[in-house]
């Protein structure tokens, strides 16, 4: 399916909160009443427990893709988690199947892996994935900008995750969440509550927007300048390995602590390595040839399709990890190409076409990089003059990239703590 990267903005949120009701509308944020700096938030005595249904509904409305073919599609990939808001989206004419039908102001809850806290308000109508939830706020209940933040506490998660059927691919069914019970404050404490979180939502959409064009400019850089390179000379990558890549080993994940860790999938990124992503695992004398060092060039060869061929730098003083059989260790010719600046080439857009390109396999969605077709990547080699100029650029952006990282990842926990302050 291709999507479009256009944000669908969310916009001002004015009016009295009223609206969303069964025929739909948009999510408003409540008028300001006069007296809200008044208006209790821990103070539970007028909150109410009531059944999921007593509140919300389930939208039911069954379409097919023909008949909405020029409409906007909305799949579980494409809701982020722990974001209220969607970014990306398709058209009917992409997909096949019975879907779902949206209007604007209904929830589009993701009801299958619910432990992936997907959950985002629609700003338009639409249709979305039938593995979708569709919920509709009772307004003279539930205020429709309250619900959206009640669902996405830990109190409703961890509930959803518990009530979830399947081992597979676990899914919520409405006949089980609309009898869950959950408490409810007065409409007036709803509205006050709501203020709050969408003032905290709406610095984290500023900083997310800041974040996204600082990586749009950086993309922008590496790609102009490494442009340049390739004009020059170049060597394929197999030229700038003086001995085979090693093969990491694989292993069953330990139960409890061994002293011994290996790496997950997650610990290369678009933005190479990521430190935390371990897990334990038995110091066999094959995990222990694999083990790290630092300085260590990694890369992902079985993945899927959009993540094989990632890479990164083993940055770690530590001793006790080893790098598993889905990943390769390369032995990089530091007298061609430093590390970091081949690190940026396979980052880059030209080389994450190459991998993908070239990667291959049958086994579902796993794709698979050999060493003969990753030898076959061209890596353009400057003057290590050349190459450090462009590396001092990119940590330079990269360096305000992860500040504003920082803040976001901050403005989220904020409103999730005060989210499950006040609800939970």
């Amino acid at each position: 399916m291709s999507s479009s990267t256009t944000r669908i903005s969310s916009g001002k949120r004015t009016g009295n909160g009223g609206g969303g009701g069964s025929g739909g509308g948009g999510i408003t944020m409540p008028q300001v009443n006069p007296h809200w700096a008044r208006l209790p938030l821990f103070d539970r005595k007028g909150w109410k427990r009531m059944a999921f249904a007593q509140f919300a509904e389930s939208m039911n409305e069954r379409v097919e893709p023909a008949d909405a073919a020029e409409e906007i599609y909305v799949g579980l990939d494409d809701l982020d988690s722990g974001s209220l808001h969607i970014r990306r989206w398709g058209k009917g004419s992409d997909v096949i199947g019975t879907k779902l039908r949206f209007r604007k102001g209904d929830i589009i809850f993701g009801r299958r892996r619910a432990y992936q806290r997907k959950l985002a308000v629609a700003e338009v109508d639409g249709i979305c994935s039938a593995h979708a939830m569709v919920v509709r706020a009772k307004p003279a209940v539930v205020l429709p900008e309250f619900l959206p933040f009640l669902m996405m506490s830990d109190r409703f998660m961890k509930r959803a995750v518990e009530i979830s059927v399947g081992s597979l691919s676990p899914t919520i069914n409405w006949t089980t969440l609309k009898l869950e019970e959950f408490d409810l404050p007065p409409l007036e404490q709803q509205r006050r509550i709501a203020e709050i979180l969408w003032a905290v939502d709406e610095v984290e959409q500023t900083q997310q927007s800041a974040e996204c064009s600082t990586a749009s400019y950086l993309n922008a850089v590496v790609e102009a300048e490494l442009g340049k390179m390739f004009e020059g000379p170049c060597e394929a990558l197999s030229g700038l390995w003086p001995e085979s890549p090693d093969s990491g080993c694989s292993a069953p994940p330990s139960t409890v602590e061994t002293g011994h860790f290996v790496l997950s999938l997650t610990a290369l990124s678009e933005t190479g390595y990521l430190r935390g992503n371990l897990k334990p695992v038995k110091p066999t004398d094959a995990m222990l040839a694999a083990r790290l060092s630092k300085g260590d060039f990694l890369i992902s060869r079985s993945n899927t399709q959009e993540l094989v061929g990632l890479v990164g730098i083993y940055d770690e003083e530590r001793d006790d990890v080893s790098f598993p059989d889905t990943m390769m260790r390369l032995h990089v010719d530091e007298n061609k190409v430093s590390k970091r600046f081949l690190e940026l080439v396979l980052s880059s857009s030209r080389g994450r076409k190459h991998m993908m390109r070239s990667a291959a396999g049958t086994s579902g969605s796993m794709k698979k990089i050999n060493r003969q077709t990753l030898g076959q990547c061209l890596v353009p080699t400057p003057s290590f003059a050349k190459q450090d100029k462009i590396l001092e650029e990119a940590t330079r952006i990269r360096s305000a990239l992860r500040e504003l990282e920082v803040y976001v990842a901050s403005t989220q926990s904020l409103k999730l703590a005060i989210t499950n302050s006040i609800i939970t």
